[in-house]
Parts: C-alpha cells; sequence; structure tokens
C-alpha cells in the first residue's frame, strides 16, 4: 500500500534520540530550548515554544490571547478538528468562514463579507485562526489589514506548512500575526514523533506560551509575584497544562529542521510531476497555488469533475483497493456530529462543502519514487473514467 504520507528517518535522527536516553536529561533538559531556537532562526521570528502536539500550541495561543468564556473565535471548516476544538476548550464560541475551493485556504472575500455583518450585529471574533491548508499559505497580508480594521487577533494554524514561505519570508515569521503554530507528527514536512510549536515576536506573549505549557507556573525572576524563598522557589500565575515537549521528541525534531529544505523542495518536485501528469485531465484539477507563496506540500490535492458524493465514495475505495492510499481533507469540521450538537447545520460553508466532496488526497512524501507516482496517476485517471461512465 502506498500511504498518502509518512516520515523520514535517518541513522542521524535515531543516534540524536540515543544520544538523549544515554544522557541525564529525558525531559526538562537542554534539548528542547536547542529545538525552539532552530526553528526560530529558520523563521526568523524571536520566540518558540515547544509543545507536546500542535493541538496544545494552539490551545496555549488561544489562551495566551486572553480567549476565555464567551469569546468569538472564527477558523477554516477546511481543517483538522483541533484548529476549532482550541477556541472550545477555551471556553468560547466558534464559527467558521468559508474557503475558495481553488485553494482550499480561507477566502478573504467571504471573511469580509462575515465580519462586515458581524461588526453590525456586535458578534465580531476575538482571534481569527486562518489554517494555511495543505502547505499553502492564506492571504496573510489581507488577512493583518482586516484584522487592524476590526479588531481581531491573528493566530496562524501553520501545522501544514513549516518550510514554506509567503512575500519570499519564511511561513512562520509572524509579520502578519500575534502568534503562528506549527505541527511535527509524523505525516508531517518534519516529525519530532508528536510535537507541535508556538511562535511569536511579542516578548509577553511568550512568557504566556510557556507558562501555560507547564502547568501556569513560573520560575522567571522577572515575573514572580512575591519575592522567592530560595533558588528553589516557582509560582503557579494560572490554571495551566502540562503540554511540555520531552527531550526525546525535541532532539529528532532539532536532527529533522538540519534537512526542512531537502524535504520541501523534494515535496514541490513531486507535486509538480503531479501537475504534469494530469496537466491533459478535464476531470482532475489540482488545487490552485497562489504567486506570492512557495507551497510547503504537506498535502497534494486534487479535485474531481464531480460532487455526486457516491462516486467520491467508491473512487477513494477503488484507489484504496488497488494499493493506493489516497485519503480526504477534510470534512467540514461544522459536519462533525459534535458541532451539529453545538447548531451546526449543512450548508454553513457551501463553498467548503463542494469542495469535501470532490476532493482527494494523493500520496506525497520525499522518499515517494516517480514509478508510484505514474502508478497513482495512471489509476486514478482510469478510475475516474472507468466510475463516471458506469453512472451516466
Amino acid at each position: 500500500m502506498i500511504p498518502y504520507g509518512k516520515q523520514v528517518i535517518s541513522q542521524q535522527d535515531i543516534d540524536a534520540v540515543v544520544e538523549v536516553l544515554n544522557s541525564p536529561w529525558l525531559t526538562q533538559g537542554p534539548k528542547v530550548p536547542e529545538f525552539e531556537n532552530a526553528v526560530t532562526q529558520y523563521c526568523q521570528v524571536q520566540y518558540g515554544t515547544a509543545t507536546n502536539s500542535a493541538t496544545s500550541a494552539l490551545h496555549v495561543a488561544c489562551l495566551a490571547l486572553g480567549v476565555t468564556h464567551n469569546d468569538i473565535v472564527w477558523t477554516s471548516p477546511n481543517s483538522f478538528v483541533a484548529s476549532s476544538n482550541c477556541a472550545l476548550y477555551c471556553g468560547a464560541k466558534i464559527d467558521f468562514v468559508d474557503i475558495d475551493p481553488t485553494t482550499g485556504n480561507l477566502s478573504v472575500d467571504a471573511l469580509k463579507l462575515k465580519l462586515a455583518h458581524a461588526k453590525q450585529t456586535n458578534t465580531l471574533p476575538k482571534v481569527l485562526i486562518p489554517v494555511h491548508f495543505a502547505g499553502q499559505s492564506c492571504d496573510m497580508k489581507s488577512i493583518s489589514t482586516l484584522a487592524q480594521e476590526y479588531g481581531f487577533k491573528i493566530i496562524e494554524d501553520a501545522s501544514h506548512a513549516v518550510g514554506g514561505k509567503y512575500l519570499d519570508d519564511p511561513v512562520g515569521n509572524c509579520r502578519y500575526s500575534d502568534i503562528c503554530i506549527f505541527s511535527f507528527h509524523p505525516v508531517k514536512i518534519i516529525t519530532s514523533a508528536e510535537g507541535g510549536m508556538a511562535l511569536t515576536n511579542d516578548s509577553a506573549i511568550n512568557a504566556k506560551l510557556k507558562m501555560y505549557r507547564s502547568h501556569g507556573i513560573t520560575a522567571e525572576q522577572g515575573l514572580l509575584h512575591n519575592e522567592a524563598d530560595g533558588p528553589w522557589y516557582y509560582e503557579q500565575q494560572a490554571l495551566g497544562f502540562n503540554y511540555r515537549m520531552t527531550d526525546l521528541h525535541a532532539a529528532l525534531g532539532t536532527q529533522q529542521v538540519q534537512r526542512l529544505d531537502e524535504f520541501v523542495e523534494k515535496r514541490n518536485q513531486l507535486a509538480q510531476n503531479y501537475d504534469q501528469l494530469f496537466a491533459q485531465s478535464e476531470d482532475i484539477t489540482p488545487l490552485r497555488q497562489n504567486e506570492d507563496v512557495y507551497n510547503a506540500y504537506h498535502l497534494y490535492v486534487i479535485r474531481i469533475s464531480s460532487t455526486n458524493p457516491e462516486l467520491h465514495k467508491r473512487l477513494v475505495e477503488t484507489l484504496r483497493a488497488q494499493g493506493i492510499f489516497c485519503h480526504v481533507h477534510y470534512i467540514p469540521i461544522y459536519l462533525q456530529p459534535y458541532y451539529q450538537s453545538l447548531g451546526f447545520k449543512p450548508g454553513h460553508c457551501q463553498g467548503a462543502e463542494d469542495y469535501y466532496h470532490s476532493a482527494v488526497t494523493l500520496p506525497l512524501f520525499p522518499e515517494l519514487s516517480e514509478i508510484d507516482q505514474d502508478y497513482v496517476a495512471t489509476t486514478l485517471i482510469e478510475t475516474l473514467t472507468t466510475l463516471k461512465a458506469q453512472s451516466q
């Protein structure tokens, strides 16, 4: 079976983890700051806070921006549920902004309309979480301009986009956001086995991120409320969580950062090859790539010419039966039963739903061979042609 994604682990990666296993520090040692420094230097941003998952990073990011009971947070429906769950963890209300179906990213036009209406009804969001779907940055400059006009904060969910660029600068530099989040899950661009990171240029936000990551505790001399009893002294100043990353995970992540450019370059080569293989197909359209973006290509997604749910289902089932583990990213979040119980109904974001019924994620990872790519493309084209003929 050809998977849709998988990690690439070298002997150097293994050696780095073994070195930590043989060291005095398995957690709360020097490797986590080392990993944070490697990522912040790569992204040209001031501060990084490593966590045990991107979900944890999203949660502490919301907390650091003061998201609380009955605040409103908006995000994209075309994402994993963590992008919206993080707001619910804080007691906030969540809503969704429709996407541009040609890119899978949040639509700036839809955002403008929703903001104008929300201003009239006094329901503006406190925070917007745009999602850089599949590795392509959203139009952050336009979103930042709207944030200044309407007074909301921005958390970039760049879980798919480490190693990508926007306007020739690295995704994660937080030029157009308050906080940016990365994921280091095994199917992402680089991995720490499990892990995430929250990046920011604001020192006060950074202090809150680190405090919420570790039980709400700080031992920083300049942040203490009381005079220290001694060198052991610490204070719990907030209700935080145990979201720390271990040194084992950080060692793997630090090693992988060294190959980040290599991985992204290879993913772009594979994506370009797919583009060529589908160039003559009238029934298969790759997601549109904006000129001001260098895509990290966590995913390679195509749209088929039909939005027939049964044909879509049979296509994925048939491809998997032929050894191609294609997937669908994503079911619109608000269609999940839990979100339906909150009052969301089908039709809330029609662009996201139309996209969902026509999108297929194809295998893409650095070690994918051209032979396997040719097999994926040929099988997809032939299977889709057959299924369309059968449905007529």
